[in-house]
């Protein structure tokens, strides 16, 4: 549903507006609100209301006699925030996630198919930069079934 990269900046009061595409995707799904927490990475996930409820529900079957899955759960719940966006298309993301994903000024939006991605740029490039030589690779594994 989303898909493409596209560069931004974190305006003086802290918003940062999602790219058009997004908007019209959000409106023709009429997705009202989107659900922002930490993501790996380095980077922050944002899911519709729909995928984050899915997402919710894949994360509630995991034992909580697990360790890693209480800590993993208590970092990914707790750093979630209900999203709008205003008549402009921005939204205001709280500064701890900020602080998370290393965001200053400029941001890249990144759509993954069922998630919206917010990366530093210079995080993004720095991932970019790493990984497209690794690409091939990736998928030959991931394919090779």
């Amino acid at each position: 549903m989303f898909y493409g990269e596209y560069i931004h900046s974190i305006d003086r009061k802290g918003r940062l507006i999602l790219p058009a595409k997004f908007r019209e995707i959000a409106k023709s799904h009429f997705i009202e609100k989107f659900y922002a927490t930490r993501g790996l990475d380095k980077c922050l996930f944002m899911f519709s209301e729909e995928e984050w409820r899915t997402q919710e529900n894949k994360f509630k079957v995991i034992p909580f006699t697990k360790q890693q899955a209480r800590i993993f759960n208590r970092l990914y719940f707790s750093g979630a925030v209900e999203v709008t966006f205003d008549s402009q298309g921005r939204i205001l993301l709280p500064q701890y996630l900020k602080d998370y994903a290393e965001i200053k000024r400029e941001v890249v939006i990144v759509g993954v198919s069922n998630r919206i991605e917010i990366w530093a740029k210079n995080n993004w490039e720095e991932f970019y930069g790493n990984s497209r030589q690794s690409f091939e690779e990736i998928a030959e594994k991931l394919w090779d079934v």
